[in-house]
């Protein structure tokens, strides 16, 4: 048996490890069932984790997404004072890596409804009129719904769907906007031309919205509105000059940090720069936990089938004790006998993994289509016993979204499946150490 090498011993224990498997899967008994509840266990554990991180991460990475493009950038640059921000933006702009620099300023201030007593507090962000040219993440994860995206105008505001919805509000019509400590500084009228005896002109303080947006995001649908950067000048108590940084890798921010700060510091302009890790890290943090916790919690199902897996194997070397006796009478070694039993674990969650995998991809890429169904299925047998009400999984009034999302990341499937599969493996490894503990002489004796 050990003349052929480590060729002719891995084939021989496979040839022995396939004939216990075939005869577990197709024996009578209790051996048959605990094969496929081991192989089915492992499966579905599979499958499970894989479904739901993949939901979690369309959620997570849709909202940390929507922070980073439409909020807070990869990285922020404040300046010392609005002068040299032209010239800042051009020097980080040719920064290698940097994708997109636009420059910003920040209020904070009440939107208030026309006629109707209606208001909301809001971030008012100021940006240039092609800001959306520009930055290009924020052009996709920001969602025109109505009008369109038009600061050309300085009396035109943008607001969220969701403000829009609570201020009663729709396109072409006039808001005001107050700031924390009262009305914002009047600007002429654009259509005044100072013929109303005022000498600066008729004085104006409301913006009228040309377009209505959604981010997906309901925190800035509600409570965010975008105005143009002229416009913000003319505020008095308008926010520092800000430049929102978009570099290629976001997870590369420690070194374009430092590029950047070399390039303004080499020109004498003094800027502070900080990192998108450094805005809504709570937030992150809690998402990051939340994840780490489904983890583990579902990834309980594979002890619980490993140990399962662990306690099949170890009825199956007492059930064969003879002819392991056998086989080590006849030359093969404890760790050889060990490694058939580590290797119909292995051959169990292979194919417990291998399917959970395969299905669990196949349904976090459909997933939208299969709640489809599920959603009619249920609504068709709710129709036939009470005649009324509709059943959603993700209802809109519960809910904010408009699809189920769903992310599959290649690193964590493997991951899952590699887990899934070494659960079994081990299992089967530490059940075969009873193999131990037979003796050839005594099996053969009472044989």
């Amino acid at each position: 048996m050990k003349s052929g090498g480590w060729a002719g011993r891995a084939e021989w224990i496979g040839f022995v490890a396939r004939r216990y498997v075939q005869k577990r899967k197709h024996s009578g008994g209790g051996t048959s069932a605990s094969f496929f509840l081991s192989v089915c266990g492992i499966a579905v554990g599979v499958l499970a984790l894989t479904v739901i991180l993949a939901v979690m991460n369309g959620f997570q990475m849709g909202f940390i997404e929507s922070i980073l493009e439409i909020s807070s950038y990869h990285i922020r640059v404040a300046l010392d004072g609005p002068e040299r921000a032209e010239e800042a933006a051009v020097l980080i702009d040719n920064v290698r890596s940097v994708k997109s620099v636009v420059p910003y300023e920040e209020l904070q201030g009440i939107i208030r409804g026309p006629g109707t007593g209606r208001q909301q507090v809001a971030v008012v962000r100021a940006l240039p009129a092609d800001a959306l040219l520009i930055d290009r993440g924020m052009a996709e994860k920001l969602i025109i719904e109505r009008g369109a995206f038009n600061l050309h105008d300085p009396s035109a505001i943008l607001l969220g769907a969701e403000a829009a919805s609570r201020l009663g509000v729709r396109l072409g019509e006039t808001v005001t906007l107050l700031s924390l400590a009262g009305i914002l500084p009047q600007v002429p009228a654009a259509h005044d031309n100072g013929e109303n005896g005022d000498e600066g002109g008729t004085l104006d303080s409301s913006f009228v919205v040309r377009g209505i947006f959604r981010s997906g995001f309901y925190e800035y649908d509600l409570g965010w509105a975008f105005i143009g950067r002229e416009r913000a000048r003319e505020m008095e108590g308008g926010g520092k000059v800000m430049l929102g940084v978009k570099i290629g890798d976001r997870f590369a921010d420690r070194e374009g940090i430092a590029l950047i700060e070399k390039a303004l510091s080499e020109h004498g302009i003094n800027a502070q720069v900080t990192s998108w890790r450094d805005y809504n890290k709570a937030f992150f943090g809690a998402l990051r936990t939340e994840k780490l916790f489904m983890f583990i919690l579902v990834g309980l199902i594979f002890i619980v089938v490993g140990i399962q897996i662990y306690q099949s194997q170890r009825r199956l070397v007492l059930e064969r004790s003879d002819e392991i006796g056998l086989l080590r009478a006849v030359g093969a070694g404890v760790f050889d006998v060990r490694c058939i039993f580590a290797l119909g674990g292995l051959i169990i969650g292979g194919i417990g993994a291998l399917t959970g995998t395969i299905l669990a991809v196949l349904i976090a890429q459909n997933i939208a289509a299969l709640f489809g169904v599920l959603e009619t299925v249920v609504n068709f047998v709710i129709e036939l016993l009470s005649g009324g009400g509709r059943f959603a999984v993700f209802s809109p009034t519960i809910f904010y979204i408009k699809d189920i999302p769903s992310r599959l990341i290649p690193q964590e499937v493997l991951a899952i499946f590699l887990f899934g599969f070494g659960s079994a493996v081990l299992a089967g490894w530490f059940a075969s150490k009873r193999v131990t503990s037979i003796k050839p002489a005594e099996v053969l004796r009472y044989e």
